[in-house]
């Protein structure tokens, strides 16, 4: 399985060589992902600080959607735990980390948490997790108070997410970052990278011989 993968946001080459080499890392055998930026013009948010970036993001993800050659790509991912342009139909079937993550919990049952980088990237998350069923199973999503910056620095956000979830009587918190590595944990809830997650499940697909369905929508 072939997947175009596009950034959220504009990364400099540094970070988007960074995101390559973890996709590169994280896909297991069959599943190769392919990891654009979404561009570097003024419209381009460099971060989502707001709704307004969000939606800006969202609709820049959906035309690299509507670009993406079924000839070359088997489906579309955006790399992003909002899952950007999740529900709009394409030329190729559209995945999205967290929907495949989120899923992966809802279907044992299990109640969970999310953290966020930021009150925007939150809200937008929760209302995400509602699309898919999930409000029950996740009630709240914590924020964490850090910088796009902070993405790059493993420690800084894993001490952050440890701070957030110390409390939290559940079993998984899904981690609201598409780009971090989620460090083992010295206790409390087992913090689900929703990046390495959903890969593991498109694996395991493959190995079904299953394929993701292009939305009728779309042909």
């Amino acid at each position: 399985m072939k997947i175009r993968a596009v950034t959220p946001i504009h990364v400099d080459d540094d970070e988007l060589q960074r995101r390559r080499r973890r996709y590169d890392r994280l896909a297991p055998a069959g599943v190769t992902v392919e990891l654009t930026d979404l561009g570097d013009g003024p419209e381009v948010p460099r971060a989502l600080e707001t709704e307004q970036d969000i939606r800006r993001s969202e609709s820049l993800v959906v035309q690299a959607l509507q670009q993406t050659d079924p000839a070359l790509f088997d489906a579309f991912l955006p790399d992003c735990v909002l899952d950007p342009g999740a529900e709009h139909a394409g030329p190729v079937p559209v995945l999205g980390l967290l929907r495949l993550s989120s899923h992966l919990l809802g279907g044992i049952g299990r109640p969970f948490s999310a953290v966020a980088r930021n009150t925007a990237i939150a809200d937008e998350l929760g209302r995400r997790l509602a699309l898919y069923g999930m409000a029950e199973q996740c009630p709240r999503v914590r924020v964490l108070g850090l910088s796009v910056t902070d993405i790059e620095d493993e420690a800084t956000w894993a001490r952050s997410v440890a701070a957030a979830v110390a409390d939290l009587e559940v079993g998984a918190v899904v981690n609201g970052c598409s780009a971090v590595d989620v460090l083992p944990a010295g206790g409390g809830p087992r913090v689900l990278d929703p990046t390495a997650t959903a890969l593991q499940v498109l694996g395991l697909i493959g190995d079904l011989r299953l394929t993701p369905h292009l939305s009728a929508a779309a042909r």
